[in-house]
């Protein structure tokens, strides 16, 4: 029986292992604007997902720790995705950065290849949080067209 459970976890570990080593890793949108400093630039001056961190923060006190959870789906970079955990463990994916629209990009800020980022973010990545829904609940005009560069 205990070697049933020793091959056992062996076989997790070889199937799974891989996995999180390949897994896409996020950089922040800091790291994007050392190679693309026009489009960070207007990004960060002009676009609300360039702060929209101050929404929850603004908003956690009224809320329960659950509530601010369901907040960083639509406010943070990369949540439940293998970027964003807390404000204190990933500062640099707190707002709305050019990973959520782009994907993750170590890859691509690493090797400098646009085909390992998506250059041309689709309709359906939008509609995510620019849906609906989220219109009626919070009142936001659905800017789907609105990156800012």
């Amino acid at each position: 029986m205990q070697n049933q459970r020793v091959l056992f976890v062996a076989l997790i570990l070889v199937l799974c292992v891989p996995c999180f080593a390949f897994a896409a890793k996020y950089v922040g949108s800091a790291a994007c604007g050392e190679c693309h400093e026009a489009e960070h630039g207007r990004f960060m001056q002009y676009s609300k997902k360039a702060t929209s961190w101050e929404s929850i923060a603004v908003m956690a006190p009224k809320l329960t720790k659950a509530e601010q959870q369901e907040c960083y789906e639509c406010h943070t970079t990369g949540y439940k995705k293998g970027g964003f955990v807390s404000y204190e463990v990933t500062p640099e994916l707190s707002d709305v950065g050019c990973e959520t629209c782009h994907g993750p990009g170590a890859a691509h800020a690493e090797d400098g290849d646009p085909d390992l980022i998506k250059r041309k973010p689709d309709q359906e990545d939008c509609v995510v949080c620019h849906n609906a829904a989220r219109v009626n609940d919070f009142g936001f005009k659905p800017l789907v067209n609105s990156g800012a560069h």
